[in-house]
């Protein structure tokens, strides 16, 4: 009889718990956080590699300063201008090579938009693009006879740096697209050397002209790309870059040529080069962002 009061009692209290008494009533363990969200503000530095690619042309203009009177060089008054004719041309050049170099910048993140600026210099290999024509000029009232002219040139990107702002905007926590421009600064080559005579050689000397600038030009640079976080403080980007440096013009000197075996001056030019430095580049890149407050992890 005892026994049997004890089961009622036990099932009495147990009817008495709610039914909605479930395990959701039950305190549940924090959920897992779901990850970091990136941020992308803050100082960052890096390095980068690629290549660099440029079609420039050399304007070589040679005219015509002086002539020796037919008394003393018959050939003066004809040698001279068509040596100033095969002396001048416009001449295409192609050079490529790698770059390398670092960058250093700071970025600043509001929701899915970002503002920065960025520093970067990197050195180039290979870039030399060289070229050689020869062409021949007619004497006027010689049949027959030439002038000719073999012109050399060459132009060479040294280092190429840029000071630029950034534009961009996050389709993804941790991916960037962005628009970029801003100054860009390079040490900077050309040369023309000039070197030509009579054909067939009857009596006119030969000539040669030679010009050289060397310098460190400042232009503009514009470009986009792309840029994605792999973890939140480290980030891999590939970027396309136009280069403007601007124009040179330099002098090849005045091309004197002597009546041959003597000192008698037969005609003189006078010579100049125009070049243009611009070109492209394409390069990847990774950058450490030195994020101090760390990632901050979502909310549910």
């Amino acid at each position: 009889m005892g026994k049997f009061v004890g089961i009622v009692g036990v099932l009495s209290l147990l009817a008495a718990v709610p039914l909605n008494a479930s395990a959701a009533d039950m305190p549940l363990k924090a959920p897992p956080p779901v990850g970091p969200v990136y941020n992308w503000t803050g100082f960052y530095v890096g390095g980068n590699a690629g290549y660099t690619w440029a079609d420039p042309s050399i304007n070589v203009l040679t005219t015509n300063a002086f002539v020796n009177t037919p008394a003393l060089s018959v050939l003066g008054a004809t040698a001279g201008p068509a040596a100033a004719v095969a002396s001048t041309a416009n001449i295409g050049l192609r050079n490529s090579g790698f770059i390398g170099g670092v960058q250093a910048g700071y970025n600043y993140q509001k929701g899915a938009f970002l503002v920065g600026a960025e520093a970067d210099i990197q050195g180039i290999g290979g870039t030399n693009g060289t070229s050689t024509i020869t062409q021949l000029a007619p004497r006027t009232g010689f049949p027959g006879d030439f002038m000719t002219a073999t012109l050399a040139v060459s132009e060479r990107l040294n280092y190429l740096g840029t000071v630029r702002g950034r534009i961009g905007f996050l389709p993804k926590p941790n991916l960037l697209l962005y628009a970029t421009g801003g100054l860009a600064y390079g040490g900077v080559e050309s040369s023309t050397t000039i070197t030509g005579g009579e054909v067939p050689p009857t009596g006119s000397s030969t000539f040669a002209g030679f010009g050289k600038v060397s310098d460190t030009r400042v232009g503009y640079t514009v470009g986009a790309g792309a840029e994605w976080k792999f973890a939140p403080q480290w980030s891999v980007k590939a970027e396309y870059l136009y280069y403007d440096l601007g124009s040179v013009t330099y002098s090849n000197g005045a091309i004197t040529a002597l009546l041959a075996g003597t000192t008698i001056v037969n005609f003189t030019n006078i010579s100049s080069s125009s070049i243009r430095f611009n070109g492209n580049l394409a390069r990847v890149g990774v950058n450490y962002e030195f994020n101090w407050d760390g990632p901050v992890l979502a909310k549910n």
